[in-house]
């Protein structure tokens, strides 16, 4: 019996019957021979840790645009986050905690750079529309490794597709990462805007604090033992109706007085021109996107407008802005 076999058995010791066993995963797309170590989802979580997709997320905007500090979180930093409170829960209520990391892992590796700034730039000019949760599945699934994409199994790839809020992940797992997604960003986001000073502590809704908490590890802390408690013994991840209700008038908050205020979104005009200005060279321009990209319209069939969004979506914020400059301001004026 191999390592992986030996894991595969523990599993069915120790998980709740409401986990996703590695044993019983649908598969992948193409078939490929069993790790003798790893369980499918470890391999799924080693393969998107070690993607470019993934690396390029240390240089993609949060919330704030390219901010002046070494503290802001970047995509890269919400989803280390989203993984840690999603192995916690996982792991609390007996379920595959590897499957909800590797999800994790994976769920924002399509997001352009500038945040949901650079996803509305693109969905505006592309005829086929333009969202963060489709361009991760299509990530793994056909832009990685030239056109072969990861071949991640059918269950992480669920996840990743539906972790927005009106999705409905078929795993436990998945529907973890759907929460912890959540948790992380509006949490995150209030120590960011802390951070620069558009937002104190006072300003939040009294009714939010007197049931969350009143700093960002109580709130936290809170959150992941209300889903826990909700959850234990359960078919699906649940969050009591008072907690889901203070949680959702917490973001509407934020919405109304971060993401939308004028400090965090001041240059935010200048990237939507921006990455829509690449948008329309390249459409007119296809010949001048690397080789993968031509692999992609030429081998693979994929249309133009949708292979110019994989380049962009693909950009971190400073190489979209690098190559703004190479294409659209002259040397004399570069600084």
């Amino acid at each position: 019996m191999t390592i992986r076999e030996k894991t595969e058995e523990q599993e069915f010791a120790v998980f709740s019957k409401y986990a996703a066993f590695s044993r019983n995963s649908r598969g992948r797309e193409r078939e490929e021979e069993q790790c003798d170590i790893r369980t499918v989802y470890q391999r799924d979580r080693d393969r998107i840790l070690h993607s470019k997709s993934f690396r390029r997320l240390k240089q993609k905007t949060q919330v704030f645009l390219i901010p002046e500090g070494d503290h802001y979180r970047t995509r890269l930093t919400h989803t280390l986050e989203v993984s840690q409170l999603s192995r916690t829960i996982a792991k609390a209520l007996r379920l595959n905690e590897d499957l909800a990391d590797a999800i994790a892992l994976g769920h924002d590796l399509g997001h352009t750079p500038f945040g949901h700034a650079g996803e509305r730039a693109l969905n505006a000019v592309c005829p086929y529309g333009f969202a963060h949760f489709e361009q991760s599945v299509r990530v793994v699934e056909l832009l990685e490794k030239k056109g072969e994409g990861l071949n991640l199994t059918w269950e992480v790839r669920d996840g990743i597709r539906n972790h927005r809020t009106s999705g409905t992940p078929h795993t436990l797992e998945g529907q973890i990462v759907r929460y912890c997604d959540k948790i992380a960003y509006i949490n995150h986001d209030i120590d960011d805007a802390e951070r620069a000073g558009i937002l104190r502590e006072e300003d939040i809704p009294e009714e939010s604090r007197m049931v969350m908490g009143d700093t960002t590890g109580k709130r936290l802390n809170t959150l992941i033992h209300d889903v826990v408690q909700n959850s234990e013994g359960k078919g699906a991840i649940l969050m009591s109706d008072r907690m889901e209700s203070a949680m959702k008038y917490l973001r509407a908050f934020m919405f109304q007085h971060v993401y939308t205020n004028h400090v965090a979104k001041r240059e935010e005009d200048k990237a939507v021109r921006m990455i829509q200005d690449l948008y329309y060279f390249y459409n007119d321009q296809p010949a001048l996107l690397p080789e993968e990209y031509q692999y992609l319209m030429k081998e693979k069939g994929e249309p133009k407008e949708r292979v110019v969004c994989d380049y962009i979506a693909g950009m971190t914020d400073s190489y979209s802005i690098h190559t703004y400059k190479e294409l659209f301001v002259p040397k004399s004026w570069q600084g």
